[in-house]
């Protein structure tokens, strides 16, 4: 379990990761309770796997360029396809969704694992972008005075 304080301390890469790891977790359970023939609990999984893709398209940095859009593009059709899936009941669907999905997440943690360590910078809120503070000397002493 994955506590708010965990969450907080995680950088925006790893939370993606967490979200593909948790959609594929969704994927999962809802085609075991399609073959199983347990339709409530199957909508509840498919409408968790719409959440998440909403939430990653929601998290594109769109000034990435062209990939963020495409991006954008393939979650929609992950989200309709999961939508299809749940109204006819269908595990092809479900299934087609679920590899794609997989291959964006596997791709993901590929990118994870090759990119660079760079600490987490914090933002500015509100406030602090709208003021101005000089720059002030950095530890300077006059000797003598």
């Amino acid at each position: 379990m994955i506590t708010k304080e965990m969450i907080y301390q995680k950088t925006p890469q790893q939370i993606t990761a967490l979200l593909y790891e948790a959609g594929l977790n969704q994927f999962d359970r809802a085609s075991k309770c399609l073959q199983e023939g347990n339709f409530a609990e199957a909508n509840q999984s498919m409408q968790k796997i719409n959440d998440i893709t909403e939430r990653l398209g929601a998290g594109l940095n769109y000034d990435a360029g062209i990939i963020a859009d495409q991006l954008d593009h393939v979650y929609n059709f992950i989200a309709d396809t999961v939508i299809e899936a749940n109204l006819y009941k269908d595990a092809k669907r479900l299934a087609n969704a679920q590899q794609l999905f997989q291959m964006i997440a596997d791709a993901w943690n590929e990118a994870m694992k090759n990119a660079p360590q760079k600490p987490i910078s914090r933002r500015k809120n509100a406030y602090e972008q709208s003021i101005f503070i000089e720059d002030q000397p950095k530890n300077t002493l006059e000797m003598g005075k």
